[in-house]
């Protein structure tokens, strides 16, 4: 088989073999990256693995190595206790409401043929028996009617809760306002070079055996924001941007009463273009 036979993937692969074995092992690595949606072990994160997601963090780029993120270490069992409090109850609210489902429906799949064809989004795949029946019509006004009579927004709720409080570790990312400036070039270059560290943390956590999860729903609803940077104390010059739950991962993890798979990703003519945004790159590309 010639190079212009293989797929875009099977270079990747063809690539990698031909790599220093270290090489070939970090891009892997980018490769299988992970978000955890299950719990995670007991056991507290040591601050050797703590320092090391620090140092990996602090390698990454930023405008004229600015350097504008912040960061906080969260293992006080009282404050993750709260966080997870605060989440569990956003949760709740925002499915109550049917707006966590109005704000993001375009992203929900419900086959694996939608999601072979969007190759983006997420598949609903796993979901309680009675609300099986209702898979299309589960963010619908009926079944959103349906999920409330089932209790689900509690339920999901409490799921929220329980993992957040189950987590030995959580993150907190934040930004120095004197260099995010929203609206203005430097807020941009920030929150790169914020998306660039926690890039880097992400990709880090799976070669010393952990997981990590964005802790979102408090950010959905603006006072469950700012109580929790009361919580963690912020002082004005800065901007808490993200939460995460990190922890070491069990041999095995049950998945959650609703859960989704995301492992697709879109082909290079849906996301790559070559010389002018006129031309997509072929997804079956010739290599040289």
């Amino acid at each position: 088989m010639s190079s212009s036979d293989l797929t875009p993937e099977a270079a990747v692969q063809g690539a990698l073999q031909r790599l220093p074995a270290p090489d070939a092992a970090l891009i892997r690595g980018m490769l299988n990256r992970r978000t955890t949606n299950g719990p995670f072990r007991p056991d507290p994160v040591s601050r050797e693995h703590q320092h090391v997601l620090m140092r990996a963090a602090q390698a990454a780029p930023s405008h004229f190595n600015s350097q504008p993120w912040r960061f906080v270490l969260i293992e006080n069992p009282d404050t993750i206790a709260r966080i997870a409090q605060i989440s569990g109850e956003s949760m709740t609210e925002l499915i109550e409401a049917g707006v966590f489902f109005e704000r993001y429906r375009r992203y929900f799949r419900f086959s694996e043929t939608e999601m072979d064809e969007r190759r983006d989004g997420i598949h609903i795949d796993h979901l309680p028996g009675p609300l099986r029946p209702f898979t299309r019509q589960i963010f619908s006004d009926t079944g959103l009617k349906v999920m409330r009579q089932l209790g689900v927004p509690k339920k999901l709720g409490e799921d929220n809760r329980r993992l957040v409080a189950g987590s030995p570790l959580l993150l907190a990312a934040l930004l120095d306002r004197e260099e995010y400036r929203p609206g203005e070039l430097s807020g941009f270059y920030s929150v790169f070079g914020l998306g660039a560290a926690v890039e880097n943390i992400w990709n880090a956590v799976g070669a010393l055996g952990m997981g990590i999860q964005f802790v979102s729903t408090p950010m959905e609803i603006p006072r469950q924001w700012r109580a929790i940077e009361e919580l963690l104390r912020v002082p004005p010059q800065l901007e808490l941007m993200a939460v995460y739950r990190l922890g070491y991962l069990p041999p095995e993890q049950a998945r959650p009463s609703i859960d989704w798979s995301s492992r697709h990703r879109k082909r290079l003519s849906q996301f790559v273009s070559r010389d002018t945004c006129d031309v997509p790159e072929p997804d079956d590309a010739a290599t040289t």
